[in-house]
């Protein structure tokens, strides 16, 4: 028997040939691009940020491999789908990343707390300890 190579966490293909990240790219939410335009350019501790993002079975808002983060933008729909989130949530952090949640409406009222919680989590998670 040959090897087999693991398929764990690897972009379902059907995503990426359905353009399914370009359109909810070209079809970003208002929060989405609020927060992207603090996102982008490695402005976020020097974390590089993918928009709409493919990953295994799922788009995810804003992903840094960086900081292995996922940053997603609910809006109302999401308060329907708690399970498929928690699932979702759980896939992603089997594949090592911390994600974190925010309504559109706390985006859109209080950028600056929201932006500030997504910086000290890319802080905490790219620092390297310093030598003794």
């Amino acid at each position: 028997m040959g090897s087999t190579k693991s398929m764990k966490h690897q972009t379902n293909p059907e995503i990426l040939t359905q353009h399914r990240p370009r359109s909810l790219r070209n079809n970003a939410t208002d929060a989405e691009r609020a927060i992207w335009q603090h996102l982008r350019g490695r402005q976020m501790g020097g974390a590089r940020f993918r928009r709409q993002h493919a990953l295994g079975n799922y788009v995810v808002d804003f992903a840094s491999f960086d900081a292995m983060l996922i940053v997603e933008l609910d809006g109302g729909q999401h308060a329907a789908q708690i399970e498929y989130d928690a699932l979702r949530d759980a896939y992603l952090a089997s594949a090592g990343f911390k994600v974190l949640r925010f309504w559109n409406n706390d985006v859109m009222q209080n950028p600056e707390g929201v932006l500030e919680t997504i910086r000290l989590e890319v802080t905490s998670r790219t620092l390297t300890p310093s030598p003794p």
